[in-house]
């Protein structure tokens, strides 16, 4: 048997036994943890880079299409609340280049890891957690008990919320934005990178009410000061808003407007989780 084997199967029977771990038998199981959590990211990767012509022409490429679902959808909208089409609208067409030599290998790599990493989320975090989750006390693992569904449903909400809502808004006007004289022509690089930061920070975004619950358990937050600090928040947002969308006041209000709902939701759960405390102090 490997010796990594061993290993492996000796810190399984101290966790099921409930022995202490040194600290090389957690150095142990971490490294094995970031291994699988590669190994998945690495393996779906994989797939999606040998699916990625339909991987470039319906996701990828998706928002620069005129029968995108959003654009349907927001002009389907418009018609049914009886303003016809005039909130319909398409992205301008405009050609997509590649300037360096090897660009687009390269850029075929990093969109196929990248979303692997997106979709792969999910068991990543379980793995994370599976090592955090044997030193926490049988309360702390109780209260947290759905954190890796919640987690996982969050984070691909978010990234379907900026792919569907902010990248047709953000490509259209970015797209469309000209100067006297220059033609918008962008490369697929500048392209990739900018539908990577309209879907993955918007991702880490929707954690906002899973850090607050984590906050208010440890005392660091409290539903009267969110309340207190509202109007700095919805600054807070507009700015944050600001940096990861285009200059553009539609997109901004638009990620800005499920950040104040996402913010407001977060006061909720923090006066829960005080509730829940003063319950069980005063019992």
């Amino acid at each position: 048997m490997p010796l990594d084997q061993v290993d492996v199967d000796n810190i399984e029977e101290k966790q099921e036994e409930g022995k202490e771990m040194s600290f090389l038998d957690h150095l142990e199981e971490l490294r094995w943890n970031i291994i699988r959590s590669l190994s998945a990211i690495v393996l779906l990767g994989i797939v999606l880079f040998l699916f990625q012509d339909r991987l470039f022409e319906e996701i990828i490429f998706g928002p620069t299409n005129n029968d995108f679902l959003s654009y349907r959808a927001i002009c389907g909208f418009s018609n049914f609340v009886g303003l016809g089409d005039a909130m319909c609208f398409t992205p301008p067409e405009f050609e997509k280049i590649a300037i360096g030599f090897g660009e687009t290998f390269i850029m075929s790599i990093k969109v196929s890891f990248v979303m692997g990493f997106m979709l792969a989320f999910p068991y990543v975090f379980w793995e994370a957690w599976s090592f955090i989750k044997p030193g926490l006390y049988a309360k702390e693992r109780n209260a947290a008990r759905g954190i890796v569904f919640v987690c996982s449903f969050l984070f691909l909400m978010g990234v379907l919320f900026g792919y569907f809502v902010i990248s047709p808004f953000a490509v259209n006007f970015l797209a469309g934005y000209t100067l006297p004289g220059v033609q918008n022509s962008p490369t697929i690089s500048s392209f990739i990178n900018y539908m990577i930061m309209f879907t993955a920070p918007a991702g880490m975004i929707f954690e906002l009410p899973v850090v607050v619950y984590f906050l208010s358990k440890a005392g660091l937050v409290t539903p009267e000061g969110m309340r207190k600090y509202r109007r700095h928040a919805i600054i807070g947002t507009l700015a944050l808003a600001a940096v990861i969308t285009p200059p553009d006041v539609v997109t901004q209000f638009l990620i800005g407007i499920p950040l104040f709902i996402l913010y407001e939701a977060s006061i909720y759960i923090s006066a829960r989780v005080q509730k829940q405390y003063e319950a069980e102090f005063n019992s």
